[in-house]
């Protein structure tokens, strides 16, 4: 084991550019070599990637016990992902079980027309979000159901997913139950509630142009490529003969939901789902203990004869969530050695370098939200990181550190969706059962809101300044020894 002191000074280390750069060029190619060419997973090119960063980092003056190290220090960040992955896999499988998704598809094809179901299911997910301040709660609940309801109707899977996640994203970016939101606002020193106001500037255009585009895809796409309403009556007969279907197991989604509210931390809000989908397939759907264990681990497996039925079911489990874990342990060993050899850093320090003016600086900040996505894995990071190079540009610049807040989450939140290697791509997958490459052109709101804030850089329209003595004040509060330096030199 590393000691503190060494991890300290390795973290300072100074890298050099390009030989930074040569991990993640060589990861990137094999990952688009891999995926296109070869049609096959990016597990081997991410491990690809690792081996060739800690390379990198030995002749570069690191010891292998402490590359072991930093591995594990990034897939230590990432464990509270993991558990969650694992939990949303077991949740699935005793609703289904529970014939809790079946109802909510069931009642969901009664009354939301296919015409109008992409904007419905993204201003519900909307609303749940905002109230939970949780993307992936609201996902692996609501966006569960979605999949079913949509796919039922025949609508494109990546399109729901796209609905689903620009409803989930825009929630959980406003929200002030929200993690990212809290640790944007905490990290740049600025009050939580001007934070989230800022972010109207730039979130609520995003979603008005989400909306729109959903709605025009309704009604000129879907509604000439649908399932007639006879396939839906059969597929609704069909689930009505192999589950109980009853509103009162509606409750089970709604009281989860309602546990989030009242700020019961995820983990524990999702084992009470878990159990309530037990309760449901034991007393309401008549299961055995064993059948009901079965479903927890390997997933629910229906047999009826209609195979869109089967397609929908057949799926949850822990087994089936290993892929998704598998991946993100992957990830964040590639990360680990990117972050804590300074190769990271001296990949954004270039950026930092071209970055002038406010279109400059707020337009590096969303890359590099990006790029720490693409290159460490995880959402949370790609806010930090970023927060830790530019909050002093920021204030240097008499730009006011909300602006920043603002753009950690134009760039790092809502991006972190399109990386089908970060721990938010894999756990979508792993949810709702579609890749990154095909649901993005559909998350419109996660790709409209960083162009949008790059428009406002370029225009200065919703840009909030600070005055020369704010700044000056800030620099000497947080900055006093430099401060106290460059004093002489201006006078």
């Amino acid at each position: 084991m590393a000691n503190k002191e060494l991890f300290e000074h390795s973290s300072k280390k100074e890298f050099n550019f390009f030989l930074a750069m040569i991990p993640l060029t060589v990861m990137v190619i094999t990952l688009l070599y891999a995926i296109v060419v070869l049609e096959t997973d990016p597990h081997l090119p991410l491990i690809i990637g690792t081996i060739t960063a800690a390379i990198v980092a030995v002749f570069s003056g690191f010891k292998f016990n402490d590359l072991e190290e930093m591995m594990y220090k990034g897939i230590r960040l990432a464990l509270p992902a993991v558990v969650i992955i694992m939990l949303v896999g077991l949740i699935i499988g005793s609703w289904i079980g529970g014939g809790v998704v079946a109802t909510m598809i069931y009642y969901g094809l009664m009354i939301i027309s296919p015409q109008y179901f992409l904007v419905t299911i993204c201003i519900i997910c909307s609303i749940v979000s905002l109230a939970i301040g949780s993307s992936w709660s609201t996902m692996a609940t609501i966006g569960v159901a979605g999949m079913g309801i949509g796919m039922s109707m025949g609508i494109n899977p990546a399109m729901i997913a796209g609905a689903v996640i620009s409803g989930s994203y825009f929630g959980d970016k406003m929200s002030p139950l929200s993690d990212t939101t809290n640790l944007a606002a905490g990290l740049t020193n600025t009050d939580l509630f001007v934070h989230i106001k800022h972010m109207l500037y730039t979130t609520i255009p995003g979603l008005i142009i989400a909306l729109s585009a959903f709605f025009i895809i309704g009604i000129n796409v879907i509604g000439s490529s649908t399932a007639s309403p006879e396939d839906i009556q059969i597929m609704m007969t069909s689930m009505s003969d192999n589950f109980v279907i009853s509103p009162w197991l509606l409750l089970v989604p709604g009281l989860v939901i309602l546990c989030i509210i009242l700020k019961i931390t995820a983990v524990p809000a999702l084992v009470i789902g878990v159990l309530l989908g037990i309760i449901c397939a034991l007393f309401v759907q008549g299961e055995t203990l064993a059948d009901s264990a079965s479903y927890l681990m390997n997933g629910f497996v229906l047999e009826s004869n209609n195979e869109m039925v089967d397609e929908l079911f057949n799926r949850g489990g822990l087994l089936d969530m290993m892929y998704t874990v598998s991946m993100t342990i992957v990830a964040m060993t590639f990360a680990g050695i990117l972050e804590y050899t300074g190769m990271l850093r001296a990949i954004m320090n270039q950026i930092l370098k071209i970055a002038k003016g406010t279109f400059g600086i707020i337009t590096a900040t969303i890359v590099s939200c990006f790029a720490t996505n693409a290159t460490c894995s995880e959402q949370y990071i790609s806010i930090v990181v970023p927060s830790r190079m530019f909050l002093r540009t920021y204030i240097e610049n008499k730009l006011h550190s909300k602006n920043l807040s603002r753009s950690l989450e134009d760039g790092g939140t809502l991006t972190s969706v399109f990386i089908p290697w970060n721990t938010c791509g894999v756990f979508i997958y792993g949810t709702l059962g579609v890749a990154a490459w095909e649901y993005a052109p559909f998350a419109i709101l996660n790709f409209t809101v960083p162009v949008i804030a790059i428009i406002l850089a370029a225009t200065g329209f919703g840009i909030a300044k600070i005055s020369s003595e704010e700044r000056d004040a800030y620099l000497a509060e947080n900055y006093p020894e430099e401060t106290k330096e460059e004093k002489p030199a201006t006078t």
